[in-house]
This record gives C-alpha cells, sequence and structure tokens, in this order.
C-alpha cells in the first residue's frame, strides 16, 4: 500500500486507459517471460514486519507520523493505520548463518526505533491483532496521512454500495458493521519474500499454498478483536471481510473476493497476473506515460506500473511480485499468511520452518500438490486460522491429523532437509526448527499464551474482558522485549 495516488475522482477515461496498459503490460510481461528476461538468482530472501504502536496502558496510541519523524530510519514506514508502522529489512542470501544476522538485525532496529518511539509515549509491539483495539479506534480519523488510504476507501465503499458487515463466529461471536476499512488496520502480518526464477516459480508457489495452513495453526497469534475471543487467528477473518467489495447479491453469484486464497495449483507465474486481469476490476486506475512495449523493444526493463499497482490491490495470501533491482527484473513469492510476533525469534523461526520446507517440497518428484486438492489446502487454511495449534488439518498418506502431530512426524525432518540444501548450518537449523518443535510438544503458541492469560486474569483476578485485555498486553509487551519464543511464557498471574 505504499505507492502514493493523488487523484480523487476517476473518469471513465482514466479506467478505460488504466484497463488498455495493464492488457499491454501483461502482453509484455509474457514475452519477457518466454525470452527468459529475468534475474535466475533464487537465493535472496526479504522480510517485512507490521508492528503496533501503544501507551503506558497497552491502548492504541495514534502517533506513527511522530513517531517515524523521532525514528529516523528509512527502513520503517507507515501502514494503513496511525497506530501501525512496518519494518522493510533488505534481502539477504540465505545460507549459512542468515537467520542469526536477520534476527540480530531485526532485534536491533526494533529497539532502536523502541528508544526513540519513547518521546511520543509510543511503545512497539509484535502481535497479530492489538488486543486492546475497540471501535473508537478505527474510523475514518484512524488513517495515516496519505492519500492512498483514503483513496482506497472511498473506492472500496462506492464498489460495495453499503457498510461493511463484520462477522465472525470462533469461541464468542461478533458481529458489527463499518463505514470504513479501518478494522483492516487492527492486522498486522509478517511478510516472507524469497526470489524465484521464472521455471521454478509455479512449483514454490504451490509449496506455499500447501503448507499455508500448518502456517496458520503454528503461528497463530491473534485471538481476540473487539473485547470478544473469536478465531486463534481472527486477522485472517477479519481481513478478508475488512476489505472486501462485494455486496451480498455478488457473493451469492460467485465473485471473487479480493483477498483471496485462489482457487487452483498453477503451472507459471502468468496464470496469477492474468487471473488479476481477468477477474478483477479496477480500485486505483492510476497511469503512468510508459509504453512498455517501446521500453522493451529499446532493451530496457518496463516498469509495468499498472500491472503492479493492480497487483497490490489483490490481497492473495501468498502473492506474486514482479519487481525490479540493480537494473534486472526479478519476480519473487511473497508470502501474507503469518501475524506479526509474539517475539522477534518466534517470527524468524516460523521463517526458518517456511523457507525449509518450501525449498524441499518445491523439488519433490512427487510433488504434494499432486497427491491433494486445491480445495483442501483451502480448508487446512482457514481450520488453522480458528483452532489454531489445535487445528485438524489433511495431509496425504496422513488424512485428517492434529496440527502438532503433523509437523513432528512429518514436516520437521522436511524442512531440516530442505534448510541443509540452502546451506544453512546446523546449529541455525537446530535451534529455530527446535523452537518449532516445543510449540508443537507444549501446544503453546502465541494465542494459546493470550487466551490462556485473559481466562486467568478474568476468573482468579476477578478483572472484567476489557481491564484483562489491558493487562494481558502490558504483559505480552514485557515478554516480547526478552525475545524468549512464547512457547516459554509463564502463565499470566491475576493482578
Amino acid at each position: 500500500m505504499g505507492e502514493q495516488v493523488t487523484a480523487t475522482v476517476f473518469t471513465r477515461d482514466q479506467r478505460r486507459r488504466y484497463r488498455y496498459k495493464v492488457k499491454r503490460c501483461l502482453e509484455v510481461f509474457a514475452r519477457m517471460l518466454a525470452e527468459a528476461q529475468f534475474d535466475p538468482e533464487r537465493r535472496a530472501v526479504g522480510l517485512e514486519i507490521e508492528l503496533n504502536l501503544t501507551d503506558s496502558a497497552g491502548d492504541p496510541a495514534m502517533v506513527n507520523a511522530q513517531a517515524l519523524e523521532l525514528i529516523a530510519n528509512p527502513d520503517f514506514q507507515t501502514e494503513l493505520g496511525q497506530f501501525n508502522l512496518e519494518i522493510n529489512i533488505p534481502p539477504h542470501l540465505i545460507g549459512g548463518n542468515v537467520f542469526s544476522e536477520l534476527e540480530e538485525g531485526v532485534r536491533a532496529s526494533l529497539n532502536d526505533a523502541e528508544d526513540r518511539a519513547h518521546d511520543v509515549g509510543a511503545h512497539m509491539m509484535l502481535i497479530g491483532i492489538l488486543p486492546t483495539v475497540t471501535e473508537r479506534h478505527l474510523n475514518a480519523d484512524t488513517f495515516s496521512a496519505s492519500s492512498r488510504y483514503a483513496l482506497l476507501n472511498e473506492q472500496i465503499f462506492a464498489a460495495r454500495g453499503e457498510d461493511l458487515h463484520i462477522s465472525i463466529d470462533g469461541v464468542e461471536r461478533l458481529s458489527t458493521y463499518a463505514d470504513t476499512i479501518a478494522p483492516e488496520a487492527a492486522c498486522t502480518s509478517v511478510q516472507f519474500h524469497l526470489q524465484v526464477s521464472p521455471d521454478e516459480f509455479a512449483a514454490n508457489w504451490n509449496a506455499a499454498q500447501a503448507i499455508a495452513g500448518v502456517q496458520m495453526a503454528l503461528g497463530a497469534n491473534s485471538p481476540y478483536f473487539y473485547g470478544k475471543e473469536l478465531w486463534r487467528e481472527t486477522r485472517i477473518a477479519l481481513f478478508e471481510q475488512a476489505t472486501d467489495t462485494r455486496p451480498a447479491e455478488l457473493k451469492a453469484q460467485g465473485v471473487r473476493p479480493r483477498v483471496w486464497f485462489g482457487e487452483r495449483w498453477i503451472t507459471s507465474i502468468f496464470d496469477l497476473f492474468e487471473e488479476n486481469v481477468r477477474f478483477f476490476p479496477a480500485l486505483l486506475p492510476v497511469t503512468d506515460d510508459e509504453d512498455p512495449v517501446e521500453v522493451l523493444d529499446r532493451g530496457n526493463v518496463p516498469q509495468l506500473a499498472e500491472m503492479r499497482l493492480h497487483n497490490g490491490t489483490i490481497y492473495r495470501w501468498n502473492r506474486p511480485v514482479y519487481d525490479i533491482a540493480r537494473g534486472k527484473p526479478h519476480l519473487r513469492v511473497e508470502n501474507r499468511v503469518l501475524p506479526a510476533g509474539p517475539t522477534v525469534a518466534d517470527v524468524i523461526a516460523n521463517a526458518a520452518l517456511y523457507y525449509g520446507l518450501v525449498r524441499r517440497l518445491a523439488e519433490d518428484d512427487r510433488p504434494i500438490w499432486s497427491q491433494m486438492s486445491f480445495s483442501a489446502a483451502e480448508e487446512n487454511f482457514h481450520a488453522g486460522a480458528k483452532d489454531g495449534i489445535g487445528a485438524q488439518l489433511y495431509w496425504p498418506g496422513l488424512g485428517q491429523v492434529p496440527a502438532a502431530e503433523l509437523v513432528l512426524r512429518r514436516l520437521l525432518p522436511l524442512a531440516h532437509e530442505g534448510l541443509q540444501r540452502w546451506g544453512v548450518s546446523t546449529e541455525e537449523r537446530e535451534r529455530l526448527l527446535g523452537i518449532i518443535e516445543q510449540r508443537c510438544i507444549t501446544g503453546r503458541n502465541g494465542a494459546t499464551w493470550q487466551a490462556q492469560a485473559v481466562h486467568r486474569l478474568e476468573t482468579e483476578g476477578n478483572l472484567d474482558r476489557p481491564t484483562a485485555l489491558q493487562a494481558m498486553t502490558r504483559r505480552y509487551r514485557e515478554h516480547m522485549h526478552t525475545n524468549e519464543p512464547a512457547h516459554t511464557w509463564p502463565t499470566e498471574k491475576p493482578v
């Protein structure tokens, strides 16, 4: 959402030109794939982490502009809400002790930002949904000072023609309405990037889709929203509903949502960009002056700006990325499944599991996606989001199996092998996948810790729900700064 746009009303001519330019970009992209125009390097990985700003009580602190000015680090940028920030970690080549380097770099940046943000009363939190967020925090006044966010809100509601209905059935039930997309600001995630060659993209994307349910189950960290205990990873249901451009009638007709798991395994990255053009109308029909055909004919690299902007308004959980670095175009799989937190150590352990499994599964002689239906992968994804580490997931050869058992019995050895193929050191593999193993053995992740802590504060401490959520949030923040993985955190005692 970082692109800046300035138009407030789009004309029919702008929409017609945008449609033309997107299709022209797609044609050029197909040529580039056929002509092997892309950087073949496949070891580059990247990391983005969205985070929340909180005040001393644990409530949202609407000060991201002031905090950014104090942090003065170009790796940090705004997100949708004034209590959100994002940190972008420069790409690294995977291998050796790269995960320790990433962990140390992220911790150093976050600690420095935390120290600087204290001057505006803000404290950093890595968490999927800030438990203390309420309806008074999420409205039109919540948006960060960027024309893009306000315009995106206008376009989504113009497409819908009515307020958003957010309805989530979990441990408890939530039913509420919103007249802006501000509830999306409650969702903070981690994105893992993996650069791949065009020939290997489909296998890597399919592998990422196949393990999305496992990622959800193990990494769940968002059990509360608007004071209700809902899904273990409520962020998934909330994000799907908070950016839905479809009124009820279009849903009934089977029109595809813009927050989308997908509907099939792919054979090429072109499948995904072609689906974007075929299925989804423009939200932000902004064009530039580049003629991508002329640029490519001159032997230069086209920006394909309209295709990239369009892709940025379709929220796949595993998104294709076309980008340019050092004058050379490349392709990436962007994994957007996981919530932020609970600690940097947990985030990096999740990264090790992801990169290890994707490498191993993408190179399998009999790929996993030839043994399971795409709908089974999607069902796993939502089961993992709803039930967390207690979810029952389907896996070929095992049938329905508890998520923790699946990881311990089948997937951890594959992740070890995949990381070994990447050249990751034995010490790194054992340390990080050991965190995943202990998470499975104990059955505890960020979501289970939050829920157990709140239950104890309510029953033994006689606190009402809002007070218990505040107390839990402050303790979570303290534990987060220790960087001890969440499965080791003590159960919260009553205050």
